[in-house]
């Protein structure tokens, strides 16, 4: 449960955790934790529970004192053919994950981020309406999300990407 008079972008108590499966379209589909005992028991349920929330806690704590907020991630999880619990796809990324800059954080406004959803803002700007084939990026829109890619990677590793560039 969240707590009452949240305002857009306001920090949360501490992390939480929102099971989701994926669904027969592929998307992914929220539920409830205890749906989630009811799929995999409670023992692993609560093992996967807390093992997002210490990956979360520690990302959260580096990216922080790197200057950027992780205001939300998504991490997948499957088992090996021992039942052993094993972390999947991607994680961490700008595309799966909302990278905010902490030196710009203001509770009550969308924030600046460095993720993927200036290209979502684009697409919902352009009127596309969800449906295949998506719009094709203007050059301008890839470019600046590279940018915004490249400073969250800057900030994160203190390494430089401008070698990296689109092929746009």
């Amino acid at each position: 449960r969240l707590p009452q008079g949240l305002t857009e972008s306001a920090r949360l108590p501490g992390p939480i955790f929102t099971p989701a499966t994926k669904a027969t379209d592929g998307h992914d589909e929220n539920i409830s934790f205890e749906r989630m005992v009811e799929i995999v028991g409670e023992e692993t349920a609560t093992r996967l529970r807390d093992l997002t929330l210490e990956l979360y806690g520690a990302a959260a704590n580096y990216a922080r004192e790197c200057g950027i907020i992780i205001a939300d991630t998504k991490f997948e999880f499957g088992f090996d053919g021992d039942g052993r619990i094993v972390w999947m796809d991607e994680a961490l990324t700008p595309d799966s994950s909302r990278f905010w800059p902490a030196d710009d954080y203001q509770p009550g406004r969308p924030q600046a981020s460095f993720d993927k959803q200036y290209v979502r803002d684009w697409l919902e700007a352009s009127g596309w309406d969800k449906e295949p084939p998506a719009p094709t990026l203007p050059p301008e829109v890839v470019e600046g999300t590279l940018s915004r890619y490249r400073e969250a990677y800057r900030l994160l590793t203190g390494e430089d990407l401008t070698a990296v560039t689109s092929s746009y």
